[in-house]
């Protein structure tokens, strides 16, 4: 068996997506989702109608956003996309 020819092929490289959604290259919209599916998955009651449209409120246990618990690695997660979003000049 002959090993096929390689001259003038361009090799090609997949660049994998960051682990962390807090990317220069995210879109305030798509920080703002990120951010607010924490406090989604971990009950908080949405009050805005752009959260209740994105997350609705069926499951929702948490009226305050101070009384979700957060596990440190969701607190990181919401700490760095917030800077993200600040430094992306996104507005609340």
């Amino acid at each position: 068996m002959r090993p096929l020819a390689l001259i003038g092929l361009v090799p090609v490289v997949a660049v994998l997506p960051l682990a962390t959604p807090a990317r220069a290259d995210f879109p305030c919209d798509e920080l703002w989702g990120e951010r607010n599916a924490v406090y989604a998955e971990a009950g908080y009651c949405f009050r805005t109608a752009r959260g209740i449209r994105a997350f609705g409120n069926a499951n929702c246990r948490y009226d305050d956003i101070r009384d979700v618990p957060l596990s440190a690695r969701d607190r990181a997660k919401v700490g760095e996309i917030v800077r993200q979003e600040r430094s992306n000049g996104c507005r609340e």
